[in-house]
Order: structure tokens, then C-alpha cells, then sequence
């Protein structure tokens, strides 16, 4: 891979990991916490924040991915790690978010929904998605 290439993949995959992990391990376990915060407001903003989240996670797949093309990476380890993370972006967009926003929706309407276990799948591909970015992060700066 060429020098440009590799920094502008590099940089893509730093800095979607720092937003995985700044958003979705921070900001979102943390605003449940603060005063005045109940539920269907913590949910309204979790919606609007991972809706942008996951806009600018499409952003940096594409630059990632476009990046691999032109240059393929330097390792096996890196190209697995570009198509888990991709992949892991497109179940949770595809997949597991409709599920998450029909139950959000039913939460600011007021209606008493069971707890669901499709937060915990979320935060398993979250975790899957930010080793991916490591490990892609790491095979594109040291290759």
C-alpha cells in the first residue's frame, strides 16, 4: 500500500473507533445517569446520536474500503478486519437498529415494552466492531 493510502485508512479506522468507543461506550451508558434524564428522553436522544453515528461509520467504511481496493492491505489479518468491521456496520444497520427503533418508538408512545435482549446483541457486535477496528488499525501501520 502506498504511503497516502495507508494514512488515510489508518486515520478512517482511528478515528470510527474513537467514535464507537467515545459514543457507544461512554456517551450512552452515561446520559441514563444524568438528573432529569428518564427513559424516553435518554432513548429520543440515543436515536438522533446513532442515527449520525451510524451516517458517518457508512463515511468511513466507504474510505476504508475504497482504500483496500485500491491498495490491498498489507496482511490476511488486515483485509479479515475490513470485511468484519464492514459487515458487522451493515447487521446493525440492516438488521438489529429496525428492531432497537420499532422498540424506541413504542417507548416515546407511552406503551410498558418488555426488557429486550437486542440491546445486548448491539453492544456484542459494538465490542466485535471496535477489535476489528484495532486489529485493522494495527495491520495498516504496521504493514
Amino acid at each position: 500500500m502506498n504511503d497516502v493510502t495507508v494514512r488515510v485508512a489508518a486515520a478512517a479506522t482511528l478515528l470510527w473507533l474513537g467514535m464507537v468507543l467515545a459514543i457507544s461506550f461512554l456517551e450512552a451508558p452515561l446520559k441514563f445517569r444524568a438528573p432529569g434524564v428518564d427513559v424516553r428522553t435518554g432513548l429520543a436522544i440515543g436515536r438522533l446520536v446513532f442515527r449520525a453515528l451510524n451516517a458517518i461509520e457508512v463515511g468511513w467504511a466507504v474510505v476504508i474500503v475504497l482504500a483496500l481496493i485500491i491498495h490491498a492491505p498489507p496482511s490476511a489479518a488486515g483485509t479479515t478486519a475490513g470485511i468484519l468491521v464492514v459487515a458487522v456496520l451493515a447487521t446493525q444497520i440492516g438488521a438489529v437498529r429496525p428492531h432497537l427503533t420499532r422498540r424506541a418508538e413504542q417507548v416515546l408512545a407511552g406503551a410498558d415494552v418488555p426488557r429486550s435482549s437486542i440491546h445486548h446483541v448491539y453492544i456484542v457486535l459494538e465490542t466485535v466492531k471496535v477489535i476489528g477496528l484495532v486489529v485493522l488499525s494495527v495491520a495498516l501501520l504496521s504493514g
